[in-house]
């Protein structure tokens, strides 16, 4: 399946998508989701469904309904409209809900094409494996690999902390993360894959081992004032991140000055016939 395309299929039902560059994450058409649970072809039946189930999970004070978003999708008569849309964590409590027997074949569906894994969730270890064994495919080295590893234990211990002090997941941990890769690359998240010539990549498994260097020890610097600082929430959190991206920044400035070559390059792991021409940062 290519990930550019804004449709997927899943047996005979078609599923509109849309893919964030920014939260780097797909959120799916939830009444194509629901039509394919009912084995509804109609769709306006599957929305009166929907509808009718999203008021009854309201009432009931499930979590689901609240992480559904609206976005502009393309309709039947090619004209965009207003339509619930959710991430695939959403969307696998979403399906819990509804009594169907593609509830399972759905959940395998998403886990086939990689938005949810879903035995990682009890499984952590799984997903370290298969992401070992991804890398070791696609050519990284064990240095490489160990050097990613790392870097995102030093993530997972920075998004710990905001998760324990106030600060909201998704939007805010995007925020925060634009400010630390801002303020030590110059570039914002986005600028930099665009500077790889990356679209839905990680960004940071198309990093060199001097960039994972230097976001880890921007993220692991951040982690640590904000500790010291007692940072609580959003706002406070983002002089912490302001902070421990200007010492990696000024790591990094002086190591490109004593080696006279740029740390953050156009450099990328794409296959070749994919691969934009690597450029080097100004």
């Amino acid at each position: 399946m290519d990930n550019e395309k804004s449709l997927a299929v899943f047996e005979a039902f078609k599923i509109r998508r849309h893919y964030d560059e920014e939260k780097e994450k797909w959120y799916f058409s939830v009444v194509d989701i629901v039509a394919a649970l009912i084995e509804q072809p109609d769709y306006q039946t599957a929305r009166k469904y929907w509808n009718q189930l999203k008021k009854r999970l309201k009432d009931e004070g499930n979590e689901s309904v609240p992480n559904c978003n609206q976005l502009k999708l393309e309709a039947a008569d090619r004209k965009k409209y207003l339509t619930d849309v959710a991430d695939a964590e959403t969307i696998l409590r979403l399906v819990q809900s509804v009594p169907s027997k593609k509830a399972e074949p759905i959940k395998l569906w998403l886990a086939k094409v990689g938005y949810q894994r879903l035995e990682e969730i009890n499984n952590p270890e799984k997903a370290l494996n298969r992401s070992r064994e991804y890398w070791q495919k696609h050519g990284r080295s064990e240095k490489w690999i160990q050097q990613r590893m790392l870097g995102q234990e030093t993530r997972n211990k920075l998004t710990d902390y905001w998760s324990g002090h106030g600060v909201k997941k998704e939007d805010e941990f995007a925020i925060l993360t634009n400010i630390i890769h801002k303020e030590w690359t110059d570039l914002t998240v986005k600028e930099h894959k665009n500077l790889k010539g990356l679209k839905t990549q990680n960004l940071r498994d198309h990093m060199s081992e001097a960039e994972l260097i230097f976001t880890a020890l921007a993220e692991l610097s951040t982690r640590q004032i904000a500790e010291v600082e007692k940072a609580e929430g959003l706002e406070e959190n983002k002089m912490p991140a302001k902070k421990g991206g200007k010492i990696a920044k000024d790591a990094r400035k002086a190591l490109e000055l004593k080696t006279g070559k740029n740390v953050i390059t156009g450099e990328n792991f794409l296959p070749p016939k994919a691969s934009h021409k690597k450029i080097n940062k100004r």
